[in-house]
Formats: C-alpha cells, structure tokens, sequence
C-alpha cells in the first residue's frame, strides 16, 4: 500500500497539482492586496465613497440594556457581497489576462523554435488519422498491388 502511494504521490499531475496549489495562494495574497490597496480605492472613489461591506438591512436592531448588547443585531449584509463579487471579478479579469500572456509568450517560442528548426508549420485537423497510421494505410495498399 505505501508503494502504490508513492506512485500516486510522484505522478506527474499530482505534482503539478501541488505547485499550482501553493502557486495560487501567493496569487490571492498578491490580487487581495491589488484588490483591497489598489482598486477599491478608486470604485469607492467613483461610488463618492460608499463603503460597500457597511451595507446591509437591519431585521432586528440589537437589543441593550445599561449598555451591555444583550442580544446581537440580525441584518443581512448584501454589501459584503458586492465587495466579494467585485473581487472576483478583478481576479478572474487578472487571471485572463495572466493566461493571455502566457499563452502569447508560448506561441512565440514555438515559433521561434519552428523558425530555428525548420519544421513546417503542419495544419492537424481532429478527423485525420496520425502520421503512423497513414504509413501503415499506404504500405498495406502497396502490398495489395
């Protein structure tokens, strides 16, 4: 069992899964401080200022007596919400536009390499058979003549 273990742990994806993992979390650290220092900043700016986790409405005013909360308000907060919705948006905006690049840089090195290579570029369409595939179809034919 410990040795189909070690097997599952050193595959491949499991690895890549686990860099992506740690990867990630220093991504959120990185867009939450982009999120909360940069950019909300300027939406509370243009909203003249509206803080939008101070938003909510009131069920039941919170109860005290000679100044001790004896029973807690109750209030949905929509306005926590709205500020989770809009940095989800910013990060789903950031990570396209992270993937866009990255996808960029990669076509220009395989470009690059194609050009450094000489390899011509090769249209591979879904429905055509791979490269062995057509050699063997052609020597069969060939041995039927």
């Amino acid at each position: 069992m410990l040795k189909e273990f070690k097997k599952f742990i050193m595959r491949g994806n499991v690895m890549d899964l686990a860099v992506g993992i740690v990867i990630g979390a220093a991504f959120n650290a990185v867009v939450q401080s982009l999120v909360n220092d940069i950019i909300m900043p300027f939406v509370g700016y243009l909203t003249a200022g509206i803080d939008f986790t101070d938003m909510k409405i009131v069920l039941s005013e919170a109860v005290a007596v000679d100044g001790e909360v004896t029973q807690a308000e109750v209030a949905v907060t929509y306005g926590n919400l709205i500020q989770v919705l809009i940095q989800f948006l910013i990060v789903a905006v950031v990570i396209f536009f992270v993937v866009k690049g990255i996808n960029h840089m990669r076509e220009r090195a395989e470009n690059r390499w194609r050009v450094k290579t000489g390899e011509p570029e090769v249209a591979v369409t879904p429905d055509a058979p791979p490269a062995d595939i057509m050699l063997l179809t052609e020597i069969r034919d060939l041995l039927r003549q």
